[in-house]
């Protein structure tokens, strides 16, 4: 989860730079980078606990719309 905040700040962050910056090719670089680090921890992170965002709900290893049905962290689920 650390890790999934932490690539998720960086996406964030180099989108805010990229809108007053967007020639800077190293910042882009950075940005695709990170994207696909976050969307792989999301992935991961979907498959051993559910999915965090829509992007993985449809997710064959996160048993698809069965997430809605699991408990919520704070009624004892996984987190």
């Amino acid at each position: 989860m650390q890790h999934i905040n932490e690539v998720s700040f960086a996406v964030n962050d180099v989108t805010l730079y990229l809108d007053s910056h967007p020639c800077d090719n190293k910042a882009m670089e950075f940005y695709k980078e990170n994207v696909k680090k976050r969307n792989k921890a999301l992935r991961e992170y979907a498959k051993h606990y559910g999915p965090l965002t829509i992007d993985t709900a449809d997710d064959a290893q996160s048993n698809s719309w069965e997430w809605i049905s699991q408990p919520w962290p704070w009624e004892g689920g996984n987190c």
